[in-house]
């Protein structure tokens, strides 16, 4: 994933593809595409691999 061509950190399609919204983590750009957006908020253990980091997030339960 570049900054030229971003990708969706989960399912890794590019913006020609889908919509990305863009996040900032520990100083860092990431993207993520509107369809796994609630991943990163209700279960971001599952970005694990992916975000570094992210085991320590808890996911939004209601």
């Amino acid at each position: 994933m570049s900054e030229n061509n971003p990708a969706c950190v989960y399912c890794q399609v590019d913006a020609d593809t889908v919509p990305l919204v863009a996040l900032t983590y520990q100083g860092q750009t990431y993207h993520i595409c509107s369809q796994h957006l609630p991943v990163l908020i209700h279960d971001p253990q599952a970005l694990v691999g992916k975000l570094p980091g992210v085991d320590k997030l808890q996911g939004h339960s209601g």
